[in-house]
């Protein structure tokens, strides 16, 4: 097995911001976020372990490996804190990680996250797991987003030769199945509430209302102590369709005392 891919910019030192991206993409899902935020800032944009640079990576399957492999990965990066987002099954991840370890993370904020019930666009997950050409991706992608929004042609080309790793569409199959512990039929795997509820450090919430995949809850759906952020006819892909609404939400975040 191969190490966890993290892309590493801004400070070597500070408390770093980790991010976690979505099921089926990598690390370049944040580039927006990243281009918009201080440049004070240490990220650290992880690939999934399965997905693209991290494809062989420890904790391949489901977000509970994944969480053990990507807490490993930052002890070997030498992280001992950080303030931690992901998006979609990476936030899922993410607060898999602030349960397993809450004292080191400072923050956590979600982006329309994995987990939190058991409804999931299970058909759209399984045809985006196998698609490989271009039409394929773009007509998946389109479905995810909210009306009207483009991928650019950068990003469809990225995800093209992403798919076309050796290895690639095995991997997301096997992380695919491992979302639907029970089949498909009956919704993806849901987070312990009470654990949710009782999750230590501040803990941000960002929705859209459009969202195809994973659709956006009732405020009274989530613990009372998440700051929830709705976003009105905005889709799944929340760090490519707004960018700017994440790098609010995650100021808030890093400026809140945990």
């Amino acid at each position: 097995m191969s190490g966890l891919h993290i892309e590493f910019s801004g400070p070597e030192d500070g408390i770093p911001l980790v991010l976690l991206h979505g099921f089926g993409g990598d690390g370049s899902a944040w580039e927006a976020v990243k281009a918009g935020l201080p440049d004070t800032i240490r990220v650290m944009a992880v690939d999934l372990p399965g997905h693209s640079r991290s494809l062989d990576a420890d904790g391949r399957g489901g977000a509970g490996r994944m969480a053990k492999a990507i807490l490993a990965g930052l002890d070997t990066a030498g992280v001992a804190s950080f303030h931690l987002a992901g998006h979609s099954m990476g936030g899922a991840v993410a607060a898999l990680i602030a349960m397993r370890a809450p004292e080191r993370v400072k923050t956590l904020t979600l982006v329309a996250p994995g987990g939190m019930a058991k409804e999931i666009n299970a058909g759209l997950l399984a045809r985006y797991a196998k698609a490989s050409s271009e039409a394929e991706i773009r007509g998946c992608l389109e479905e995810m987003s909210a009306p009207g929004f483009v991928t650019s042609q950068e990003v469809i080309d990225h995800f093209v030769a992403a798919r076309a790793r050796p290895g690639q569409a095995e991997a997301l199959e096997e992380t695919y199945q491992a979302m639907f512990p029970n089949g498909a039929e009956e919704g993806q795997g849901v987070l312990p509430a009470d654990a949710l509820a009782g999750l230590p450090m501040p803990v941000f919430v960002i929705w859209g209302t459009a969202d195809t995949v994973l659709p956006c809850p009732n405020p009274s759906a989530l613990p009372a102590s998440f700051a929830f952020s709705v976003l009105p006819n905005l889709g799944h892909m929340l760090p490519e369709e707004s960018p700017d609404a994440i790098i609010r939400v995650l100021g808030q975040a890093l400026t809140s005392e945990s």
